[in-house]
């Protein structure tokens, strides 16, 4: 039987900085076959997701639902598992925890494209929203970027101060903020992570800021206000995180902005397109091949 891993035992398996180069070479590599995702919307706003890949000896696929109607209970939001298999005998070789996953290589995207495209990547980083993807970029953006301050601005005090802690817990520097905009002031590095369920953001940033909006995957969702949006198109630089963001970017589409000709991360990491003068924003909406990458370094790693 393939070993199954628990929340806990994924994310033991996934260390930030090993999964930050996995994805990182499999960018420069290309050996991959990725076709677009499945998205089934089922009932009340929920969707299933279905994400497979190849690099011709490690297959998988995610398999995710999303429930935004949990928001709020004892049940998440994103719920599911990542299997993985062996091409040549098509043998189940292990099975992932979903969740921790997407969690971990969409903030190990991040930092990568921060590494990569941030003018500034000192800190202070704010963080918009206190959930999953809230914890699991401060942990990658301190892990592999050393990002030792941190301002937090989320909808739930609870939340903002659970993190707070957290961050306090691993020796880093952290506080709540009321107002996100304002503390776009003192912070180059920020990241969106929210149910992107309404903006989060509109003023402008710093000349040496790199904003990740991670939150909004489909072109309903929003976190960043048009006006924004077009402010980076216009005065700095915009990269997606792939081509599916093309049809995907809510943030994007509904502020006008043709996500076609935008670089890809793996244009910037293949043809090493370092940081330039001018605001960065980095749209993530997701890719199986983040996934992939986490299969081959757990697999590697077991």
């Amino acid at each position: 039987m393939p070993a199954a891993l628990n929340a806990e035992q994924t994310a033991a398996a996934l260390p930030w900085q090993a999964l930050v180069e996995a994805i990182a070479a499999l960018l420069k590599a290309g050996d991959v076959r990725i076709p677009a995702r499945t998205v089934l919307p089922t009932a009340d706003g929920a969707v299933l997701f279905v994400m497979p890949a190849t690099d011709g000896q490690v297959a998988m696929t995610k398999l995710i639902s999303f429930t935004p109607g949990n928001a709020g209970s004892d049940r998440a939001t994103i719920q599911g598992d990542a299997v993985v298999f062996d091409v040549a005998t098509g043998t189940r070789q292990l099975i992932l925890d979903g969740p921790t996953v997407t969690a971990r290589r969409t903030a190990a995207i991040s930092a990568l494209a921060a590494r990569w495209l941030a003018p500034n990547a000192a800190g202070p980083m704010l963080i918009v929203g206190a959930g999953v993807q809230g914890r699991a970029h401060l942990e990658a953006f301190a892990g592999v970027l050393g990002v030792r301050e941190f301002r937090i601005a989320s909808r739930s005090q609870a939340g903002a101060d659970r993190l707070v802690q957290h961050a306090r817990a691993l020796g880093l520097h952290a506080g709540t903020m009321l107002d996100a905009d304002a503390a776009l002031a003192d912070c180059p590095l920020a990241v969106t992570c929210t149910p992107a369920s309404g903006v989060v953001l509109r003023a402008r940033p710093r000349p040496d800021a790199f904003v990740a909006a991670v939150g909004a995957f489909t072109p309903r969702m929003v976190e960043l206000d048009a006006p924004l949006c077009r402010h980076f198109a216009t005065q700095g630089r915009i990269v997606v995180d792939s081509r599916d963001a093309d049809h995907e970017a809510g943030d994007l589409l509904q502020a006008g902005i043709a996500v076609a000709p935008l670089a890809t991360l793996q244009d910037v990491v293949r043809a090493e397109l370092a940081a330039k003068s001018g605001p960065v924003l980095f749209k993530s909406c997701g890719w199986a091949g983040w996934d992939l990458a986490a299969a081959r370094l757990a697999l590697a790693r077991a």
